[in-house]
């Protein structure tokens, strides 16, 4: 059964983007687009939908004082340039928040998460944790190098490259933004802590406001942070 879906964003080569990642999937049903939520209050009122593709920032009204004004919502996946909201968005039980631009790769992992919410209670599976066996190759020195990424402790950012901390062994240099790490790393056991760090989570040892511990190295929360890190390690 496809999911019809509805894409909110006053950018319109967001909705562009979107609109082409949406009609590549073969179970969503694309029924419209809007460049803004009350033009979206309006067409829901019309045919409400399965499944919400939610700007934030946008003019007239945000996206998040728009999913509160439905009295009935549909799923939603916030798409948006701001990071800021991320913890509000999944205080609205968001399906997932995706960050701009927004990588095809990235957009099937938020769809499929809206598709395993779909199903029938009844055939309802619980929760997979983290593959053991999940790995990752990256370029080092002309060679492709496996990490898997259970042994992964941290991933330190250094402008152009990223430095890979594993439980054993000297730290992997790759040349990679930790943005683009960050993606790589989103459906994993991984958090954003700082603009410069990205940790496993089942590795945290200790943590307050202002930092963690990671296998005895402390590592400091960036404060745009630590509202979204407070709420996955409460």
């Amino acid at each position: 059964m496809k999911l019809t879906c509805l894409l909110v964003d006053d950018e319109p080569p967001a909705l562009e983007v979107l609109t082409a990642y949406v009609r590549e999937v073969a179970h969503l049903e694309l029924v419209g687009t809007c460049d803004n939520a009350l033009q979206a209050f309006a067409d829901l009122q019309q045919q409400p939908v399965d499944l919400l593709f939610l700007d934030i920032k946008m003019p007239k009204m945000l996206g998040t004082d728009f999913l509160r004004s439905l009295p009935h919502p549909p799923q939603v996946i916030f798409t948006t340039a701001y990071r800021e909201y991320a913890y509000e968005g999944f205080e609205l039980n968001a399906v997932d928040y995706l960050l701009k631009p927004v990588s095809l790769e990235r957009f099937l992992k938020a769809v499929a998460k809206a598709t395993k919410t779909e199903a029938p209670p009844a055939l309802a599976e619980a929760p997979a944790g983290p593959n053991p066996d999940a790995f990752l190759y990256f370029r080092i020195d002309r060679k492709m190098v496996k990490v898997v990424l259970r042994e992964v402790l941290y991933v330190e950012g250094l402008k152009d490259y990223v430095k890979i901390h594993c439980a054993a062994g000297p730290a992997l240099v790759v040349k990679q933004t930790i943005n683009s790490m960050e993606e790589k790393l989103s459906a994993s056991n991984f958090l954003r802590v700082h603009r410069s760090f990205i940790v496993a989570l089942d590795k945290v040892h200790t943590y307050c406001p202002s930092h963690l511990e990671v296998a005895g190295q402390e590592l400091p929360i960036g404060r745009m942070y630590r509202q979204q890190v407070g709420a996955v390690l409460r």
